[in-house]
Formats: structure tokens, sequence, C-alpha cells
């Protein structure tokens, strides 16, 4: 009787202990795409043709404990030509309060800066020969997959806000703050979304500063996007200009345009211009096909920063696109 009554007891202990151990929700997912690119380029060395893979596989976990929080960790792997290397990982604790994300991550403005390219699915970035202008009116990415900490307001309305801070560690650091925010609207049956984010990475001389707004309109099929960058370092006073417009078609294809202008007012002579086509294609259930035309022209500065090595170039690059989501 007695060796029952203990067998009771531990049956009883091992189903509470069973009970209150969580179970998490785990999710596998992964994104790849294969291009082939044609560039028509000035300089012999960017002209000719190319092919290229970008790839990810995704690991998320989430649990809901018995006060209502909703813990999470998620771990983004990159699988490109022997790269293996962890890209981003962060543990993530959400409730009434907000949401709140430690760990490895980029900073908050890339959630709510709105850039032209933002409807365009495959960015050229034609310009690949000089580090002293910008490419896109999208905030820079100052703290770009760091140990960091993040904070998101929960929604109000259509109002949401965060911020984000890495600590570099030492006195003389380069720490990184960012903030950012968007408010979206219903005007006429059309929905309206404002978008900002602005950054700064401390230095002992010249902090660097970045800043993005925009505006989206989307108006059934028709999605439109208006937005405006700057950056401001070192020998660095940059502005960017762009406009994009996207519209989804009844057989499937969304075609998409965009333009933009980027210039440093530090040297009038440095400018790049670019436009481009595209159209989007979904062949099945996750795969889709891109085919992308960019036109660009970027004018050197007459007198090259520290370090650069910008040279004149202007021409077009064509590129196909496959993508698959898993």
């Amino acid at each position: 009787m007695r060796k029952l009554l203990l067998n009771s007891t531990a049956i009883a202990t091992m189903a509470a202990l069973t009970a209150s151990v969580a179970v998490a929700d785990v999710s596998i997912s992964a994104a790849t795409e294969f291009k082939y690119k044609s560039r028509s380029s000035q300089v012999t060395a960017s002209d000719g043709t190319t092919f290229g893979t970008d790839s990810e596989i995704k690991f998320s976990f989430s649990n809901k404990t018995d006060s209502g929080l909703t813990i999470g960790y998620v771990v983004e792997m990159l699988s490109d030509g022997g790269d293996t290397s962890i890209d981003e990982s962060s543990m993530s604790i959400s409730g009434g309060f907000g949401k709140i994300v430690l760990g490895q991550n980029d900073g908050v403005g890339d959630n709510f800066g709105i850039a032209e390219m933002d409807l365009i699915a495959e960015e050229s970035n034609s310009n690949a020969l000089s580090t002293s202008i910008s490419t896109n009116s999208d905030i820079a990415n100052l703290s770009s997959n760091k140990t960091q900490i993040a904070y998101f307001l929960p929604a109000m309305g259509g109002f949401t806000a965060g911020a984000s801070m890495y600590d570099s560690g030492t006195n003389t650091g380069t720490d990184s703050t960012e903030f950012g925010a968007r408010y979206v609207m219903d005007a006429g049956g059309n929905t309206i979304t404002l978008g900002a984010a602005t950054g700064t990475t401390e230095a002992t001389t010249t902090d660097t500063d970045s800043q993005n707004m925009g505006v989206k309109i989307v108006s059934g099929n028709l999605s439109m996007i208006l937005s405006n960058g700057t950056y401001e370092a070192v020998d660095e006073d940059r502005s960017t200009t762009g406009a994009s417009v996207s519209y989804k078609m009844a057989n499937g294809i969304k075609l998409g345009v965009y333009s933009l202008k980027s210039e440093d007012d530090l040297d009038l002579s440095e400018e790049y211009t670019a436009a481009g086509v595209e159209a989007q294609y979904v062949v099945a259930a996750g795969l889709t096909a891109v085919i992308t035309v960019d036109d660009y022209d970027y004018k050197a500065p007459t007198v090259l920063d520290t370090g650069s090595s910008a040279v004149k170039d202007s021409g077009t690059t064509t590129s196909f696109t496959l993508k698959a989501t898993f």
C-alpha cells in the first residue's frame, strides 16, 4: 500500500512538473533567390554579366507564460557560398507594455522609415564604385546586426514607435541610438502611412547622423511612395529624394517604377541619379520571378574623400531574379 501511495505521489509530481514546463511553438522558414545580372557600364571592370545568390534560414521559437507574457527567440542564418554565419539572433518579451528585443539585431529605424525602394523587389545598387554617395533614401543602418536593446510601444490606434541603443562598451566608443515612428490612417478608402526614423552614432570628433521621412499611399491595387533621406558624417552631407509607384494587375503581374536623386552638399559635383522599371510575377505559391531594368548616372566628386576611389560611371543594369520562400 505504501509503495502504491509513493508511486501515485511520483506520478502526480511528474504530471505537475510537466504541466508547468512551457511548450514552445517552433517554426522554420527560408528564403532563397538566384539572380542573373547584365550591366552595361563605362567602367570596364563593372561591364558584363554575373550570377548571384542570396539565401537565409530563419528559426523562430515562441512561448506564452501563465502571466500573459510572450517570450520569443529568433535566429536568422545566412546560407550562401559556404557562409553559414548567424545574421541575427535575439530574444523578445512582449505584453501589454509593448515589446522588448534583446540581442544581435538591426536598429529600429528600419522598422519605421519609408523609402522608395520599399515598393521595388530587387534594388539594383548599380553604383558600387563609391561609398561616398547614397543609392536610396532609406535610413543608414548605423548599428546593423549588433548586440543591442530595443523597445517598441504598444500600438495606439494607428500610431507605433520604437527606440534602440547599441553600447560599444568603451569610454571613447561609438554608441548608436535610433528612434522611429509610423502613423497609419484611412482617408476616403485609401490607406496613408507616414513614417520617420533617425539615428546617431557617436564619435570623438564628428557624429554620424541619418534620417528618413516618407509617405506611402495605397488606393486599391495602386501604391505610391514619396521619401527623403539625409546622411551627415565626416566629409559627408548627403540628401536623397525618391519616388516610386507600383500596380497589381489582374493577371498576377505587379509592375513598379522608381526614380531617385542623391547629392553631397559638401561637394556639389558629386551626384547619383537612377530610375528603373520592374515586373514581378507569381509563378506558383512561394515562387516569384522578377525582371528589373535600371538606368543610372554617377558623377564623381572633383576632390575625393580620404580612402575613396570613386569613378565617374553611367549605364544600364538588367536583372532576372527567381525567388523562393518556404
